[in-house]
């Protein structure tokens, strides 16, 4: 530090000048030199102080002071390895929590979209008091759509295309741009078939969100035109693990649902997709839609004003306000909703386009569960669409799914159409009275993607993890009040010496934060090592990667560094203060140890240290109580009755609609595979379903009961299957019988153009003959015909042949529906197959056998079904794992600072324990006084704990399954298990004061 040793010479050379021209001064008025220099030095000063006065003022002080603390707190931890060894593991622990719980946070909910400028990027959202009369709308999860049955205040954020171009020509916006799911693709061209997910973007999609190729060019305005060559931007992660990061992939052919596309270009790295968690493939432009969907799902929806599927962004101009920019796009909107011509929906169905027939899919490739159930004008055909059931699962990754309704509720009253609409009227897709409006919010809070999916269990476990954080400080501010008090006689000879209260402080508090500093620096390891490990198990229950780039960053750094500060500060406030006000005589005539100081300690029940533990205890009650709710809810979700045999089935999905079969052809081509699947050594049955159980996949129908009003539609569950189905999952027939081969031809011309005039043949289950028929008997007992009409032909109805054991469909939180199952025919299918031994081991014979029907056909979903229910339960089980997990370490660490408060009180009051047994008390004694401290604070804990967890687990009600959030019996068997952990922790120190010499003890000081 030469700097230092400059400025003191300086100094001295400073003041040795100033005495030397005082004392000259004082020799020419007539004193001698020795008088004149004693009389200088007498108005100079103390020069020591006046050094120290010097050196206080200069700005470098501080920084040599903060040195001298930090050498002096190093030496002073050295001194006592064991408790900095147990502080900072302590500190590791509840920092390394929290910043991995962070780094999940932040990857998943605070990080930026990856564009350029995403502050400037809005997302257009609708909104009415209405829904509005579409008659169809898709939704990829882009975005909070709300088209429920009968829902209040719609919206959502999904358009049609001409509206779409209509806000594009308008130049609103610097730059506008729609995107959409394009649902599973087929693959051929580079090896083996494969099945890719992508989206269609417009021409002006890269441009406007500011993205850059990494190879190659991406798509623009030339290429979104129906002239244009079919051509594909690829994803960089998939270019490198697909095509080896190869240049020479640029221009190169591949086939998407046998249309040819020529590579040009791939996406820079951070682009997975615009939407949170999303994870595409290959992007394609939004002209080129119509060319690889297949026609009947298309509907001519390029230029339907009444078909909603794209998501709309828009780049502000600079300088444009929010408000400015809104006002004419919603102008525009409104125009189109209130006076444009398009065709009139009676009672939520399209005029002049017919509804699905019976069985006819009604979404997209990859599709998801249906927000909402379209309503069906008396007599019309039945509509079977999809929806998600309550507490079903997320998609694993925004768009990767569509949502596809008929026609949306609410689109008219059953009654017949509204005030406006009549014939002599204009036709329109709203009213006046529905306010349709558009609102632009920005893109980075729009679009929310998978982020909802995980937001519940991250917010729990952020929770948690602050708790944990309150533990370990409450843990360490004990240590340290007990090292305070030990080092009392320290202080008070400090404070003797001269040091001020303030730099005893400072010196106690720079302590603490050291403590923390090396706390957090471990804990950047734990949290590195726990956010691996959460991602690992993440990764390993979804069938596409994760979607969001996790990992620890300068803002997860930031994290650390800043709530490791504050908790150096938090936990090092009570011992900085009870450090410093040392009464001084006391403590120095006071030995360590002596009676008085113990029968002080001896009787204060409600000192710090008691108050810190209680704490602990009360925090450890919230964190169990929580995680044992998680638990139970998982059991019981695990124990349910599912209505199958789900061991030894393995299931995967084909689509041969994507390679261009037809409906007859694809219904030919899964009874082939079928037959020889079953023949195939190691399978001793097999079927197909339209969706496999337990996949979240959702289908209900609606139909008419006989004897129920006309205008009344009745509903039930459906699913189409293939021939042994009910064989090859072991749900047993309680009547009737299975399907036939007749059956099956009966069903696929029913769905013809010309219904036949027989019925098709259904199988219900239990719930259904309960809901509808009571104690009748079911078998032959027919209900949903149609007359003909403006919507269709007439409908023949169904007809029950046979009634199978209920079973669970879609979810393990629904409850069993009324549920018909009928031939399956047309669109994909999911095979399902039962095998004699493991299933995995027969994978690669079933991919042989289905290369032998068509090579060109791929594999996706091949999973078994317990692999299935386990995804299924992904939620109920990380949440579990983690919050059983941090309850542990929260039981840990409450009874480590149970154990450590009374170690201490046992070695402060040595002396104490030993009078009392040298004037008689036996052993017995001793040990129930320790234990009676230790267990009185357990309960006062746990009894404070458990009013806090009433009131702060009903929180997690959403979560919990069969079980409430103040379960009697979670609460008592938490508050056992922690009452016997700490009379275990109580019972060694107690233990140790027993054997207790009183000679040693009465020589101790």
């Amino acid at each position: 530090m030469r700097w230092r040793k400059r400025m003191l010479e300086d100094l001295d050379q400073d003041i040795r000048e100033h005495i030397a021209r005082e004392t000259q001064d004082n020799v020419e008025r007539g004193m001698t030199p020795e008088e004149a220099r004693y009389a200088a030095m007498r108005k100079f000063g103390n020069v020591t102080r006046v050094k120290e006065d010097t050196r206080e003022v200069w700005s470098v002080v501080w920084l040599e002071q903060l040195w001298q603390d930090i050498r002096y707190g190093l030496r002073m931890l050295r001194k006592s390895p064991g408790f900095a060894a147990v502080a900072i593991l302590t500190l590791a622990l509840g920092i390394g929590a929290n910043t991995a719980i962070f780094s999940l946070i932040d990857a998943v909910m605070l990080r930026s979209l990856p564009v350029e400028d995403p502050s400037q990027l809005v997302l257009l959202q609708w909104g009415a008091r209405n829904s509005p009369n579409v008659h169809g709308y898709q939704s990829a999860g882009d975005c909070a759509n709300d088209m429920r049955l009968g829902a209040k205040n719609p919206g959502g954020c999904s358009f049609s295309e001409p509206v779409f171009r209509e806000i594009a020509q308008a130049n609103i916006f610097s730059g506008t741009a729609a995107f959409a799911n394009t649902g599973r693709l087929n693959l051929t061209g580079n090896g083996p078939a494969t099945v890719i997910n992508g989206q269609f973007v417009s021409g002006d999609f890269f441009h406007t969100l500011g993205l850059k190729a990494a190879t190659g060019r991406l798509l623009d305005a030339t290429d979104d035109k129906p002239a244009a060559a079919p051509v594909a931007v690829l994803n960089y992660g998939y270019w490198q693990s697909t095509f080896g990061g190869s240049r020479d992939v640029i221009g190169r052919t591949i086939e998407l649902n046998n249309v040819p596309f020529t590579i040009a270009g791939v996406a820079e790295p951070r682009f997975t997709g615009i939407t949170p968690g999303s994870d595409y493939d290959v992007w394609l432009p939004l002209s080129d839609a119509q060319r690889i969907t297949d026609a009947m799902r298309w509907r001519d929806r390029q230029g339907d004003v009444s078909y909603w599927w794209l998501t709309i962004v828009g780049r502000r101009n600079p300088g444009t306000q929010l408000a400015e920019a809104q006002a004419p796009v919603s102008g525009l909107f409104r125009n189109e909703m209130l006076h444009g011509a398009v065709p009139l929906f009676h009672g939520g169905e399209v005029g002049g386009t017919p509804p699905p027939t019976p069985g006819a899919p009604v979404r997209g490739n990859g599709a998801r569960p249906v927000s909402a159930m379209p309503r069906r004008a008396p007599g019309s055909s039945p509509v079977q669409i999809q929806r998600p059931a309550v507490g079903a699962p997320m998609p694993q990754s925004a768009g990767h799914g569509v949502v596809m309704m008929a026609a949306p509720a609410g689109a008219s009253p059953a009654g017949g159409p509204r005030a406006l609409e009549t014939a002599n009227g204009p036709k329109t897709l709203s009213t006046a009275a529905d306010n349709p409006e558009i609102t632009l919010v920005p893109a980075q809070s729009g679009l929310t993607g998978t982020r909802m999916r995980y937001s519940n269990p991250l917010n729990v476990l952020m929770l948690a993890v602050g708790i944990i954080l309150l533990i370990a400080c409450a843990n360490v501010a004990g240590l340290m009040l007990a090292r305070a008090a030990a080092r009392q006689k320290e202080m008070a000879v400090r404070l003797a010496l001269g040091a001020g209260r303030a730099r005893i402080v400072r010196q106690l508090l720079t302590e603490s934060v050291m403590l923390s500093v090396f706390g957090g620096a471990l804990g950047i390891l734990f949290a590195y090592w726990g956010a691996h490990a959460i991602i690992s198990f993440v990764s390993s229950n979804q069938p596409r990667p994760l979607g969001f780039a996790t990992g620890v960053d300068l803002r997860v750094l930031g994290f650390t560094v800043a709530i490791s500060l504050i908790t150096g500060i938090l936990f090092g406030i009570a011992p900085t203060f009870r450090g410093a006000r040392v009464d001084l005589t006391p403590a120095l005539k006071e030995g360590e140890g002596s009676s008085a100081g113990s029968a002080r300690a001896g009787g204060k029940w409600f000192s710090i240290g008691n108050a810190l533990v209680v704490a602990q205890v009360a925090l450890a009650i919230v964190v169990l109580v929580g995680a044992g709710l998680l638990v139970r809810t998982l059991q019981n979700l695990r124990s349910i009755d599912v209505g199958f045999d789900s061991h030894n089935i393995l299931i995967f999905g084909i689509d041969p609609t994507l390679i261009g079969y037809k409906g007859p052809q694809a219904d030919s081509l899964y009874r082939d595979l079928q037959g020889r699947l079953s023949e195939t050594p190691g399978i001793k049955s097999a079927s197909y379903s339209r969706a496999p159980p337990l996949s979240g996949a959702l289908m209900i129908t609606g139909f008419h009961w006989p004897g129920a009003p006309q205008d009344q539609e009745s509903e039930s569950d459906m699913l189409g299957i293939g021939p042994n189905f009910f064989e090859t999952l072991h749900i047993p027939f309680l009547m009737g019988r299975g399907f036939t081969a007749s059956d099956f031809a009966l069903s696929v011309s029913n769905d013809g153009a010309i219904p036949t005039s027989a019925p098709t043949p259904v199988i219900v289950n239990q719930a259904f003959v309960e809901k509808y028929l009571g104690k009748e008997n079911p078998l032959g007992r027919l209900f949903g015909e149609a007359e003909a009409s403006a919507e269709g032909p007439a409908s023949p109805g169904y007809d029950i042949v046979g009634v199978v054991r209920d079973a669970k469909y879609n979810d393990l939180r629904r409850d069993i529906h009324a549920m018909m199952y009928m031939p399956q025919r047309f669109g994909g299918a999911t095979f399902e197959l039962r095998t004699a031994a493991d299933p995995r081991a027969i994978l690669p014979a079933i991919r042989e056998v289905v290369a032998q029907v068509n090579t060109n056909l791929p594999l996706f979903d091949v999973k078994t079904e317990s692999e299935q229910i386990d995804r299924l339960l992904f939620q109920e089980r990380l949440v579990a794992r983690l919050s059983g997990f941090f309850a542990l370490l929260a039981l840990v660490l409450a009874c480590v600072g149970l154990y450590g408060l009374l170690s201490y009180e046992v070695s402060r009051r040595t002396r104490e324990i030993g009078i009392r047994m040298t004037l008689g008390a036996p052993r017995e004694n001793v040990l129930k006084l320790v234990l009676g401290q230790g267990i009185v604070l357990a309960i006062v804990g746990a009894g404070a704990g458990i009013g806090v967890a009433l009131a702060v687990t009903r929180y997690l009600a959403s979560m919990l399954y069969n079980v409430s959030a103040s379960d009697p019996a979670t609460i008592a068997g938490v508050a056992i298990l922690l009452t016997l952990v700490a009379l275990a922790a109580c019972y060694i120190p107690a233990r140790r004061a027993t054997r207790v010499d009183p000679m040693v003890a009465l020589r101790h000081e």
